[in-house]
């Protein structure tokens, strides 16, 4: 991209300027003693016990393997982190408790592994799972580790798997420990029971809090902050920083795509060019006279390969089959645009081709093939030896097929069956059996090698033949030009400049037909922002001791350029942003204006007092609490369901309004001959609130965390 075309024009420059930022970085780290403070190794600490950086990288790499490149650095970071924390917790948590996970307990629950009692590298002759073998294999494991790379990473990775078997060991242990202690008694069963199953008829005013206009309500913003303060928990937020940023997108240009255009339009035919080498003019050969195709491909830098296979209509691109299938062997179509891409097509061949086939085949196996196992010490040679010789017996009597199918193919789930693969599609099929099967008469047999072995074939059946056409295709995908690069490169570095020498950024931005994009609250170890996805660099800068609010700074991105304004920097502590809490305090001051006038000692004078109508309710319960004409107030009917008969409460504050309520009728529920079921009930829900453990192990921990300086 543009990047490496600057490096290239001025490396001299940049080896200089790198080489001072070096050694300005070092002083500083000796003037501030930040290059050698003691966090520098260490990612954090978990209770006291400290997180080294080499146990950290060795977990990071860990999560980075598993995930085969399709998790961003700082989600295996931030995977890392969780692991090492949640283990240092339960080891804490265990230590305390005088629980040990030992090595025999963690042999005892490898050895009982699904993966490991249905290997066959552990089996002894017999076919069952041996300890031994699996003791064998640790050892050799231990043994190789220190011959080479790959040795040393195959035993990092068995212990690895030693220590996660251990991990769950014990927060397995450690949450069986609490599970224990979260029982229940039948004396808790029945009086859940009898709380669900309790109804009651109810006379009742309900005041909704929307029956007072706002304005009548007055909430201030020192009524808001001790609200706040109230629910610290609800309402701490993370120290943050808000960015502006304009995206600089490197793409090809409508001038760039002609060039390419242009470029495929003149490989169409032959043509002379001058020769540096032979100091005279050559003749180039053109993409529709050329034979070999994948040297043509090869030779010009196609970005896609030839393709050797056969497709019908159907098989080719919709954007072009149209144009190509009906072309003649030899004529080129083209340039066209199609998935990102200039191309060249042309037909090279035209076949009549079944669009099924039924076909059986033995298979002969050899040292090497993909299906020999060690029972395999025939070489190839041999194994051709045998493929022919049974295709001499076959053709001579076609009744010994599905017998040697049965007695000599490798292929067992077919040989089973004579050797029979059913019917199968073009593309089912490697390209040697699918070439032999597809492009030959039903019951041909022949022998075909691939990377299974030699397959002895018949072709039992070919349905629906049609036209299908073998194309050759020339791609050059739409890349920007250099100059394009150049361009945007420009564009960005002076956008950047502007800002910095005083220019406000939308009105920049404006003026050149940009987007500014906000993000708001960026907190440390964040990876993502917005569209321009995985951008840690982007988010460490803003975190950066020097880096200050109004700060400017371009990024290089994958296919461009970011340029970025600090716009923010908020503080860690309290905040009521997006929680409603003015929404809260204001229905809370209604409550209280609700109480101060509901002086009445009726029902009927509080419906008076407060502009509403006294109501009745049948059958209220906490398995059912509906008021008639109302609605669904769970936690209204929690309460009156609670109360003794022809008494006035007044004062039920709701979610949505303030309840004031007479039992008329109160029905207990039938006596239960045992309440075992509702004791179980509520060991359920303990249970599933067992889940709430490392949560709260981990807010009661001591945890220092020193990822952002590292990371």
């Amino acid at each position: 991209m543009a990047v490496l075309s600057k490096i290239r024009e001025r490396s001299l420059f940049l080896i200089i300027i790198i080489a001072l930022a070096l050694f300005s970085f070092v002083l500083s780290g000796l003037f501030d003693g930040n290059l050698f403070n003691k966090t520098a190794s260490s990612i954090g600490e978990v209770n006291g016990e400290p997180i080294s950086r080499e146990e950290f990288a060795q977990q990071v790499e860990l999560y980075r393997n598993r995930s085969n490149g399709r998790s961003t650095n700082m989600q295996n970071v931030n995977n890392a982190w969780n692991s090492l924390v949640s283990e240092k917790i339960y080891q804490t948590q265990l230590e305390k408790s005088g629980v040990v996970v030992g090595e025999k307990d963690v042999w005892d629950a490898m050895v009982t592994q699904i993966s490991a009692q249905n290997s066959p590298q552990f089996a002894n002759e017999a076919g069952i799972f041996d300890p031994e073998k699996l003791k064998e294999y640790i050892a050799t494991l231990q043994d190789n580790s220190e011959e080479d790379a790959n040795g040393a990473a195959a035993w990092r990775g068995w212990i690895n798997y030693e220590k996660s078997i251990k991990k769950n060991l014990e927060q397995n242990t450690y949450n069986a420990l609490i599970r224990a202690g979260l029982g229940s008694t039948l004396s808790e069963g029945e009086r859940e029971y009898f709380m669900q199953n309790t109804s009651v008829d109810v006379d009742y005013v309900y005041v909704p809090f929307s029956s007072i206009p706002d304005s009548l309500v007055t909430v201030t913003a020192d009524d808001m902050k001790s609200y706040i303060k109230a629910n610290r928990k609800a309402y701490t937020v993370e120290e943050s920083r808000d960015i502006e940023f304009v995206q600089f997108k490197i793409e090809a240009t409508q001038e760039d795509e002609n060039e390419i255009e242009a470029e495929l339009l003149n490989m169409i035919e032959d043509r002379e060019e001058y020769s540096s080498a032979a100091k005279t003019n050559v003749t180039v050969q053109g993409f529709r006279s050329a034979e070999d195709m994948v040297e043509f491909n090869a030779e010009n830098e196609s970005d896609t390969p030839y393709d050797p296979t056969f497709y019908n209509k159907s098989g080719l691109s919709k954007i072009v089959a149209d144009s190509i299938f009906d072309l003649a062997v030899g004529e080129v179509y083209g340039p066209y645009k199609d998935d990102g891409m200039f191309k060249l097509s042309k037909v090279v061949e035209v076949k009549q081709l079944p669009d099924s086939v039924k076909a059986s085949h033995i298979l002969i196996p050899f040292v090497g093939t993909a299906t020999a196992d060690p029972s395999v010490t025939q070489t190839e040679e041999e194994a051709k030896k045998i493929a022919d010789s049974v295709l001499t017996v076959v053709k001579g009597n076609n009744s010994k097929f599905e017998e040697l199918a049965k007695e000599m193919s490798v292929d067992k789930v077919s040989g089973a069956k004579g050797g029979d693969l059913g019917w199968f599609v073009y593309r089912t099929m490697i390209p040697e059996f699918r070439d032999y099967t597809f492009e030959n008469a039903v019951g041909d047999m022949g022998v075909v090698k691939s990377q299974f072995g030699f397959h002895v074939i018949r072709i039992d059946g070919q349905k629906n033949k049609q036209k299908n056409v073998k194309v050759a295709t020339f791609s050059r995908r739409i890349d920007p030009s250099e100059k394009t690069e150049n361009d945007i490169f420009e564009q960005a570095e002076t956008f950047a400049s502007d800002l910095i020498s005083g220019s406000e950024m939308k009105e920049l931005a404006a003026a050149q037909n940009l987007q500014v994009q906000p993000v708001l609250r960026l907190e440390v170890f964040d990876d993502n922002i917005g569209q321009l996805g995985s951008q840690r660099q982007i988010v460490r800068w803003t975190f950066e001791e020097g880096t200050e609010v109004g700060d400017i700074k371009r990024f290089d991105l994958e296919n461009g350029y970011a340029v970025v304004r600090l716009s923010s920097k908020n503080k860690a502590g309290l905040s009521g942003k997006g929680k409603n809490v003015r929404s809260i305090v204001l229905n809370q001051k209604k409550a209280e204006l609700i109480k101060e006038r509901s002086t009445g000692s009726t029902l009927e004078e509080l419906a008076e007092q407060n502009k509403v109508t006294k109501r009745s309710s049948m059958a209220v319960s906490n398995s059912s609490p509906v008021f008639a004409g109302v609605g669904r107030f769970v936690d209204i009917a929690g309460v009156v369901t609670g109360l003794e008969e022809n008494e006035l409460t007044k004062n039920i504050v709701g979610k949505n309004g303030v309840a004031f309520a007479v039992v008329t009728k109160k029905t207990l529920p039938t006596e239960l001959q045992n309440y075992n079921s509702n004791k179980k009930n509520i060991e359920r829900t303990l249970s599933g609130r067992s889940l709430m453990i490392f949560d709260a192990l981990k807010e009661n921990s001591d945890i220092v965390d020193n990822r952002a300086v590292f990371y």
